[in-house]
């Protein structure tokens, strides 16, 4: 199995909220024997979308076999005025490219979403990339993590994933790798 974590922020750092993000899942992912690529929008080199261009931009195309390989997506969002970045948008628009192969855009494939916002919203950027991954004819997990931005990681190391959103991570991770949704036990004492 290849799984590929689409980093849609323009965040840059490795301690961004969108690197840290992007580690956490690579690290479960490699655990379970996943081979995992981080696809980092802010490093890709997408140009914006254009159709009257005779031939597709280098960047567009390593950026579409990376996707088309892959089984398993995990796309990650900053909640920027109640949707997905636009430069997000506009790279999976480039996905047009493939609108003549056999299996076209992201025909079959298993995505996981994760949002964070400062507020309560996430959840509108979950359903905007749900609406975008399923026009391009993939699968949406039935399980999303949409984040507030101020209790994903632990009080005392602004580094290190808090244990809600790490077992929420971990249950994303663990669907999209078994297809089984499983219960969680609480121990309620």
């Amino acid at each position: 199995m290849k799984a590929i974590i689409f980093n849609g922020s323009l965040e840059r750092r490795t301690e961004s909220t969108s690197g840290l993000i992007s580690n956490y899942l690579s690290e479960r992912l490699k655990e379970s024997g996943i081979q995992t690529d981080i696809f980092t929008l802010a490093d890709s080199g997408i140009p914006l979308f254009d159709v009257t261009l005779t031939k597709t931009p280098l960047a567009v195309e390593r950026m579409t076999q990376m996707f088309q390989n892959a089984d398993v997506h995990f796309w990650l969002a900053p909640l920027y005025h109640g949707s997905i970045p636009g430069v997000m948008k506009n790279c999976l628009d480039w996905l047009e490219v493939t609108a003549n192969s056999y299996e076209p855009y992201l025909t079959d494939k298993t995505v996981g979403l994760v949002c964070w916002a400062d507020g309560l919203q996430a959840m509108q950027g979950i359903n905007a990339m749900d609406a975008i991954a399923k026009s391009l004819r993939a699968w949406t997990l039935p399980f999303s993590v949409p984040i507030l931005r101020s209790s994903l990681f632990h009080i005392n190391d602004s580094k290190q994933i808090s244990e809600f959103y790490s077992g929420k991570l971990d249950k994303l991770v663990n669907i999209a790798t078994t297809k089984k949704i499983e219960k969680t036990i609480i121990n309620q004492s």
